[in-house]
């Protein structure tokens, strides 16, 4: 996947979940939890979303790497 596929589809898994949140106001570095307001059920529907139409496994342990924008990027984009 490319930035900008994932961009896309995080702002699609988001709009699920949190129909309120607006991708385009957070920043690269700002934590998407506190910049969205998702509780840790939303972060975890969010993170378990992702892995599933990426078809990527996401262990728990590495849904740190999830937080930022910066970071989801850096994770997904291989």
């Amino acid at each position: 996947m490319n930035e900008q596929a994932v961009r896309k589809l995080t702002a699609e898994i988001l709009a699920g979940i949190a129909p309120e949140a607006d991708l385009a106001t957070v920043t690269d570095s700002e934590d998407l939890r506190e910049a969205l307001d998702l509780d840790s059920m939303d972060f975890l529907n969010f993170a378990i979303a992702l892995g599933e139409k990426t078809g990527i496994k996401i262990p728990e342990a590495d849904m740190g790497h999830l937080r930022t924008l910066k970071g989801l990027l850096a994770y997904l984009v291989r």
